[in-house]
């Protein structure tokens, strides 16, 4: 180490060579999540061409070397020479952080893409990019190389008659920022469908060259339709709400409906960015929903003595908020939480008019959303006074009384918790795990169907206060991630019916009352295998009956052979501690898989058909999937 530091120590980064140096700087991280968000960056520029009305269509094609196009039929990125640079704008833009057409107000009044560098950015973190622009009846085209152009911009002359413009941009992430990648069909196309929902009569298509996987998303209803499909084959309380309101050039989009079940979902948008951390705008949601419910009670009689608190008045409620501004403060490049701080205001103003407006016409409706409040209220009194108990420290002493097996590491980021199906492969575990980082926790058969019950109730059952207690975070409303005790939570059960009705149980508890557990992958699945092949000196094993068939194939050998032992695995509790270390729990060999939260939508839709009160739904997605079952327990 060099202890001199002068200015020739001082290094600038020119042009996009600081994307490359930190692209979490600009992405997030280099793994699924900012691999997919370069494809984000490139349809937000073609849906701000739909903002303001000049794109009617934008195609996404994934192709077979995980590479991706996106093309819309906008106006086309400019061709014409940029004076200050002396290059075409169309490599400005492709090269130039905080180069584009969003900052002075004039040619976007709203968009996405504010900060001028996403295209450049998926560009610089490209192995190659293609960009093919129509304007003026001509095609022109320029190829970049790690964001560096190879040839200078050209005129591939006419357009073939064609006098329509657009543009076209195909990249191919680097594999030296990106390592092994590979482009998830349904991460996009969630993003594609809520884009239709938030441009009535934008069409959008996914095609998938790999696996042949088409889907187009257009939907004239809007927010509507958003509120339909998010609410499909639940019990809703009453129609739509839907309101549109404009304040301080603040337009306000919302819809909102209520459910039979007792959990929230609230989806918020900003210029078409999914805020996934919310912000003021969600902020201001919140405060005028729980003020207009409680004035609005107290006004009608219900609502005596009695004040309605956020988590009363949102039990059962899906919202979409979207808004449109010119100037929005996102937290980060990756835009996941909106700043400003005037929004609160507007937003809360706009949405207690239009709400109060609602509930003054529709009584009814309105007496069918209190009264569930008011169960929810009384409900989460219960709740609190559970998690109280919960929460005692000598709570935690009585109701583990050898059940949870801790280990002996304190910093909670280097340790992992098993939750083991039954006594019996929990007492292998505990011989086989590594004492150091890992813990073991049994569970004893299936714990309560957390969708068809309040918190309430649900504390009630011992299994499930038992995990609250060992994981250290709480629940619901009071769960804290910087709390837990563990970085890993592994669901191990046995690979047949039973032992998925366990993991479902359990994925359907963590996704409803600790959903930041799941959102932010803290979540696995132990893989352990369904056979063991031993042929001589040569153990080998496998985790499906198709890998089985190839074991046996490349062994040369067949079922009942001489010297051949085959030992099918019923069960965790058949494998002795040294197997059940070697295929499940070493880190080094063993197979886990993380649980992912890419489509909240659809994550809510399926737990509520797999473990709600309705058969129809449930018998309905059986059918259409059973084919794709791997492993049947017959």
């Amino acid at each position: 180490m060099e202890k001199s530091y002068s200015a020739k120590d001082i290094h600038v980064l020119k042009d996009l060579t600081a994307v490359r140096k930190r692209p979490s700087m600009y992405i997030g991280d280099t793994s699924t999540r900012g691999l997919h968000h370069l494809v984000n960056e490139t349809i937000d520029n073609s849906v701000d061409e739909a903002l303001i009305g000049f794109c009617t269509s934008i195609d996404v094609i994934i192709h077979h070397d995980d590479s991706v196009t996106v093309t819309d039929n906008g106006r086309g990125i400019p061709v014409d020479l940029h004076e200050e640079y002396n290059l075409s704008a169309v490599e400005v833009v492709m090269t130039k952080l905080h180069a584009g057409g969003k900052f002075d107000g004039k040619v976007y009044k709203v968009a996405g893409g504010l900060h001028g560098v996403g295209i450049s950015v998926v560009n610089a973190l490209s192995k190659w990019l293609e960009v093919e622009v129509r304007r003026n009846g001509s095609r022109y085209f320029q190829r970049y190389e790690r964001g560096k152009p190879v040839c200078e911009l050209k005129n591939l002359g006419s357009s073939g008659g064609d006098d329509g413009t657009g543009t076209k941009v195909t990249f191919k992430p680097d594999s030296e920022i990106f390592g092994s990648y590979h482009f998830d069909f349904n991460v996009l196309a969630t993003r594609l469908r809520e884009l239709a929902f938030l441009n009535r009569g934008l069409s959008l298509s996914l095609t998938d060259e790999r696996t042949g996987d088409e889907k187009t998303f257009k939907y004239e209803g809007g927010i509507a339709s958003f509120l339909e499909y998010i609410n499909r084959d639940k019990r809703v309380l009453h129609r739509p709400i839907l309101f549109e309101d404009e304040k301080d050039e603040v337009k306000v989009e919302i819809g909102v409906q209520y459910n039979d079940s007792y959990t929230e979902n609230i989806f918020s948008f900003v210029n078409n960015v999914k805020t996934i951390e919310g912000g003021k705008h969600l902020s201001g949601f919140k405060a005028a929903l729980t003020r207009a419910f409680n004035e609005y009670g107290r006004a009608s009689s219900m609502l005596k003595k009695v004040s309605l608190d956020g988590e009363d008045v949102r039990e059962g409620l899906v919202a979409v908020i979207s808004l449109k501004l010119r100037d929005p403060q996102f937290e980060g490049q990756t835009k996941t939480k909106l700043g400003n701080s005037e929004v609160k205001g507007i937003v809360e103003s706009i949405v207690r008019e239009h709400l109060w407006e609602f509930l003054d016409e529709n009584p009814s409706d309105a007496n069918a959303i209190i009264r569930k409040a008011l169960e929810a209220s009384r409900a989460r009194a219960a709740a609190r006074h559970a998690r109280e108990i919960v929460r005692k420290k000598d709570s935690f002493i009585d109701s583990l009384p050898g059940k949870l097996a801790d280990c002996s590491e304190k910093d909670p980021a280097k340790k992992e918790i098993y939750i083991v199906e039954g006594d019996s492969a929990g007492g292998s575990a505990k011989q086989a795990r590594d004492k150091h980082f890992q813990a073991i926790l049994p569970i004893r058969g299936k714990i309560l169907n957390v969708e068809k019950a309040r918190l309430d109730k649900i504390l009630k059952s011992n299994e499930i206060r038992t995990l609250v207690t060992a994981l250290g975070a709480g629940v619901g409303e009071d769960f804290e991630l910087q709390k837990a005790r563990y970085n890993r939570v592994i669901l191990m059960s046995d690979a047949d019916v039973d032992g998925a009705h366990i993991r479902t149980l359990l994925l359907t508890f963590f996704y409803r009352y600790m959903p930041e557990l799941v959102s932010t992958n803290h979540v696995y699945i132990a893989l352990p295998p369904l056979y063991m092949i031993k042929k001589g000196k040569e153990t080998r094993y496998a985790f499906s009956d198709d890998e089985y068939a190839n074991v046996l194939k490349e062994l040369n050998v067949e079922e009942g052979d001489v010297g051949v032992k085959i030992q099918h695995y019923k069960g965790l509790g058949e494998m002795n501690p040294e197997q059940l270390w070697e295929t499940t729990m070493n880190p080094v060999t063993r197979g886990i898989k993380r649980v992912n939260l890419a489509d909240a939508a659809e994550a809510d839709w399926l737990f509520t058909v797999l473990m709600g009160e309705e058969v129809a739904p449930r018998r309905k997605f059986i059918q259409a999937h059973a084919k794709e079952v791997l492993n049947l327990d017959v």
